[in-house]
C-alpha cells in the first residue's frame, strides 16, 4: 500500500544537485542548488481549521517517516516568522492558472511550501514531495533537493478501469489498486462490477443476483481461441458488499480519486439473465458463462419488467457511489434475439424506430432519463452512437477514437480509451516471451505514444476530450500479481500522457526516468513486467548487398546487452553490442540484457535469420496486402526472419479477400531443390488457411511449369503456423512463383472476406 511504502526517489545526505526523476513529468521544474534535510525537529503545518489539509498533511508525514524514519509532528497553523526546517501546506497562495488541481511546490534549504487552489491540488503535490524522497527506507540523513514546480495537468479525466467479473479481487487489492492511480497523479476509476461470467454487486432489493449470479461452475482453460474448449470443474466467484463497496468508495475519496461504476446494459448481461431468466427475450435457462466472448442472450428491450429492474439497480448503485458520471456499457449487444422477439418487435413498432440499433438506442435513452432525473450523467461505450446518441450522454471510445471524434463533433464529451494504445489486457512484449493475454500488442512506447486530442478535431470540438484511460479486462488475469504485471509500468506512460503537456513529452527522457520509478516499484513490491529490458531485435534487409543490419536495443535505459549467434545463452561473456552490425550469412542470434553487477534483467530474445537463394531478392506481389498489415512490404516474404503465430507481430503480410501471388525474380538461372511458404490460422481473428497453394518455376518469367498444387490443407482447431514445401527435383530455375487462393475472396463492400496471412518464402 501507498501509506506504507513511498514510491519515491532521492539521495541521502548532502549534496548540491540531487538526482530529480518525477512521473508525470511537471508542467514546470526548475532544480537549483541546495537542499532540505529533514530531521527529527521537521515540522509539518497547515492551514488553520482546514481538517482536510490536516489529514492530507498526516498522510504524507507517515510517508516522510516510512522512507526516512524522521516523524514530523503536523500542526494546524500558520509557521511562525522565525520558523525553519518545516514543511508548509497551504490554500493561501493560490494562482488562478493552477485549475483545481494544480500546485506549485518551492524547496530551499529552510522550508518546503506546497499551494494549490483546492485540497486536492495540495494533495497532488503531496505525490511530489514522495517522488522526491528516498526510493529505499534509510537510516541515514536525508536531503530533498531545492526545486521551484509549477504543475497541474493536462486533462480533467485522468483514469484507470479494471474488470472485476471476469476474475474478481478482494477489496484490499482494489485499495492497493486505488494508491496506484494516486502515486500516479490519476483521479478515476473506472470499476466495471457486472458481467456475462459475474455479478459482483449486492443489490439489496436483488438478493439472488449475489447467491446466484456472482458464481459460475468453471472457468475457460487456455485462451478461447484453442479449441475444444477446457474448462476447470471449480465454482467461482464472490461479490462485494455494499458495506466493502461503501469502504472503497471512502478509501478513494481520502485520496481525491472518483469511482464510476459500471453496470452492463443491455449487453453482457447473462449472469443477470441465470438469476432472472425472465428478463430475457426467450425465458432462459441460462447458467453463468464459463467462457469469454459476447453472447446473444441480452436484457429484452421489450419487457417492461427489464427497465424495473434495472432502475432498482441503479437506485440502489447511486445511493453507494457519489459519481456524478455512472457508466451503463452499450457495447456488444447483439441484436440476434431481439430480432426474433415479439416483444422486442412490439416495441420497435409502437415506438415508431426504425430497426434493432434504435431500439438500442431507446434501452439507453431511456436509462439516461432516469438517471439524469436522479441528478447523473451518463457514459457509455461508443456502440452508443449507434441508432443515435442519447442526449446527454458522455462516449467511452473504445473501437479506436472514431467514435470519440464522432461524439465530439456532435458535441458530446468523450474519453478516449482505444484499444490500439491503452488496452492494457494486451500483451507488452514478444507473446512468446509473456504470460497468455488476448491479443494485441501494446509496448511501453506505444503507450506513451497516444495523443488523446485528435488533431482533426477544431478547437472548439477538442474542448470536449475530457481525457483517456486504460482498460484491464481480466479474462486471462486472474490474480493480483498478474493485474500488477499488466498495468506496470505501463500506468507510468499513460499518467505523463494524461498530465503532461504533449510539446514536454521526451521519450528518452521518460526512459531516464523509469529507471527511478522501477527502483520505486522494487521497493513497494509491485510484480511489474520486466519486458523493457528484453532485447528487441531489428533485422534491416538490404537488397542491393544482400546483407542484414541487425540493431540490437531495450526500451530500458541503462542496461548491457550481449549476445550470440549460434543459438547458445547469452551471458556477460557473450559478445557484448555495441553498435548495428551485418550479417551475410543464416544466424540464430540470441540476447539479453545485464546490469553492471551481471545480472539478467529481462528474458531472452531469439530471432532465426535464414539466408536462403531468395533471401533479399526482388519479388512483386499481384495484389497489395491490406494497409493495417503490410510489415516491411513484399520484402517481407524474402527478409529471412520467420514469423510466430502471433499476427501483430509485423512479420506477416495481411491479404484481405484477396489472393497472395508472388514472383521472386533470382537475377540468374540457379539449381532449386525447394520451395517453402508459411501460412497462419487464427479462425477467432477471421485468418484462415488458403484453400490451395501452388508452387511454379520458370527459366524467362512468361512460362511457368509447376512443381506442385496443395489443395488438402488441414482443418483444425486453434492457432498455428502451416508450412509447405515442394520439393524441386534437378531443376534450374531463375523466377519462383507462389500462388495461395483466399479462403473466402470478396469485394471491398462484402464483409464475410477472410484474412490470408503468409510469411517467408524460403528457396532452397
Amino acid at each position: 500500500m501507498l501509506s506504507t511504502a513511498a514510491p519515491a526517489l532521492a539521495q541521502a545526505g548532502n549534496s548540491q544537485q540531487q538526482a530529480v526523476s518525477i512521473i508525470p513529468k511537471p508542467v514546470k521544474l526548475t532544480q537549483q542548488n541546495g537542499s532540505f534535510a529533514l530531521g527529527k525537529e521537521t515540522r509539518i503545518f497547515v492551514d488553520p481549521k482546514n481538517d482536510e489539509l490536516r489529514q492530507i498533511g498526516e498522510y504524507l508525514a507517515r510517508n516522510i517517516k516510512d522512507m526516512t524514519g524522521v516523524q514530523p509532528t503536523v500542526e494546524q497553523k500558520a509557521p511562525e516568522k522565525n520558523s525553519s526546517n518545516y514543511l508548509h501546506l497551504t490554500l493561501s497562495a493560490p494562482t488562478d492558472t493552477l485549475g483545481t488541481e494544480g500546485y506549485t511546490l518551492d524547496v530551499n534549504s529552510d522550508k518546503i511550501v506546497l499551494a494549490a487552489n483546492q485540497p486536492n491540488g495540495v494533495f497532488l503535490g503531496t505525490q511530489t514531495i514522495r517522488q522526491l524522497l528516498p526510493a529505499q527506507p534509510t537510516t541515514a540523513p536525508v536531503t530533498i533537493p531545492a526545486v521551484s514546480i509549477a504543475d497541474k495537468p493536462r486533462y480533467e479525466w485522468r483514469g484507470m478501469h479494471l474488470d472485476v467479473a471476469r476474475h474478481f479481487f478482494p477489496v484490499e487489492f482494489v485499495k492497493q489498486y486505488i494508491d496506484y492511480l494516486a502515486m500516479h497523479k490519476m483521479n478515476t476509476f473506472h470499476w466495471h462490477l457486472t458481467e456475462d461470467q459475474g455479478w459482483r454487486i449486492e443489490i439489496k432489493k436483488y438478493p439472488e443476483l449475489t447467491k446466484v449470479g456472482a458464481w459460475r461452475d468453471g472457468t475457460l482453460i487456455g485462451h478461447n481461441n484453442d479449441k475444444p474448449h477446457k474448462f476447470t470443474n471449480e465454482r467461482y466467484g464472490g461479490y462485494y458488499t455494499q458495506e466493502e463497496i461503501k469502504e472503497v468508495v471512502k478509501y478513494a475519496q481520502e485520496r481525491y480519486i472518483n469511482v464510476v461504476p459500471e453496470i452492463e446494459m443491455p449487453g453482457h448481461a447473462v449472469a443477470a439473465l441465470t438469476t432472472y431468466p425472465a428478463l430475457s427475450c426467450t425465458g432462459g435457462p441460462f447458467s453463468v458463462e464459463k467462457r469469454w466472448g459476447v453472447f446473444d442472450d441480452i436484457f429484452c428491450a421489450g419487457n417492461e419488467q427489464t427497465f424495473t429492474f434495472l432502475e432498482d439497480v441503479m437506485t440502489e448503485v447511486l445511493a453507494l457511489f457519489p459519481s456524478k458520471i455512472v457508466h451503463i456499457g452499450g457495447d456488444e449487444a447483439p441484436k440476434t434475439r431481439w430480432k426474433e422477439c415479439p416483444k422486442c418487435q412490439k416495441r420497435i413498432a409502437d415506438e415508431g424506430l426504425k430497426d434493432e440499433h434504435e431500439l438500442q438506442s431507446y434501452f439507453i435513452q431511456r436509462m439516461e432519463k432516469f438517471l439524469n432525473a436522479k441528478g447523473r450523467t451518463i457514459i457509455g461505450w461508443d456502440e452508443i452512437l449507434e441508432g443515435g446518441l442519447a442526449p446527454n450522454a458522455y462516449v467511452m471510445s473504445w473501437r479506436g477514437t472514431e467514435g470519440g471524434i464522432a461524439a465530439a463533433k456532435q458535441h458530446h464529451y468523450v474519453v478516449m480509451s482505444p484499444g490500439s494504445h491503452v488496452y492494457f489486457d494486451h500483451y507488452q512484449g514478444d507473446p512468446s516471451l509473456e504470460p497468455i493475454a488476448i491479443g494485441g500488442l501494446t509496448t511501453l512506447e506505444r503507450v506513451y505514444s497516444f495523443e488523446p486530442t485528435p488533431a482533426e478535431l477544431s478547437a472548439e470540438e477538442k474542448k470536449y476530450i475530457l481525457g483517456a484511460q486504460a482498460n484491464v479486462w481480466t479474462e486471462y488475469i486472474p490474480t493480483t500479481e498478474h493485474v500488477e504485471y499488466m498495468i506496470m509500468p505501463r500506468m507510468s506512460a499513460l499518467s505523463e500522457v494524461l498530465w503532461t503537456p504533449a510539446a514536454k513529452k521526451d521519450w528518452d527522457d521518460f526512459q531516464t526516468r523509469m529507471q527511478q520509478q522501477y527502483k520505486r516499484f522494487d521497493h513497494m513490491g509491485v510484480n511489474y513486467a520486466r519486458s523493457t529490458y528484453n532485447v528487441n531485435q531489428d533485422i534491416a534487409v538490404d537488397p542491393t548487398q544482400s546483407v542484414a543490419t541487425v540493431t540490437l536495443a531495450t526500451a530500458a535505459k541503462g542496461p548491457k546487452v550481449f549476445y550470440t549467434l549460434d543459438g547458445s545463452e547469452p551471458t556477460t561473456s557473450s559478445q557484448a553490442y555495441t553498435s548495428p552490425f551485418q550479417l551475410s550469412q543464416s544466424a540464430t542470434i540470441k540476447a539479453a540484457s545485464f546490469d553492471e553487477n551481471g545480472n539478467q534483467l529481462g528474458k531472452v530474445t531469439s530471432k532465426e535469420l535464414k539466408l536462403h537463394k531468395a533471401f533479399a531478392h526482388t519479388i512483386e506481389l499481384k495484389n497489395a496486402p491490406h494497409k493495417q498489415y503490410t510489415a516491411a512490404g513484399p520484402l517481407t516474404l524474402v527478409d529471412g526472419q520467420l514469423a510466430s503465430n502471433s499476427f501483430t507481430n509485423g512479420q506477416w503480410l495481411g491479404f484481405l479477400g484477396t489472393d497472395m501471388e508472388a514472383v521472386i525474380d533470382l537475377k540468374e538461372k540457379r539449381p532449386i531443390s525447394s520451395i517453402t511458404s508459411s501460412y497462419l490460422q487464427t479462425k477467432n481473428s477471421g485468418i484462415h488457411l488458403p484453400t490451395q497453394v501452388e508452387f511454379a518455376i520458370s527459366k524467362n518469367g512468361k512460362k511457368y511449369k509447376t512443381v506442385k498444387v496443395v489443395t488438402e490443407l488441414p482443418d483444425k482447431p486453434g492457432v498455428y503456423k502451416e508450412v509447405l514445401t515442394a520439393e524441386v527435383p534437378n531443376k534450374k530455375a531463375r523466377y519462383i512463383k507462389v500462388t495461395a487462393k483466399n479462403s473466402k475472396p470478396g469485394t471491398e463492400q462484402e464483409k464475410n472476406r477472410a484474412w490470408l496471412f503468409a510469411d517467408e518464402i524460403i528457396v532452397e
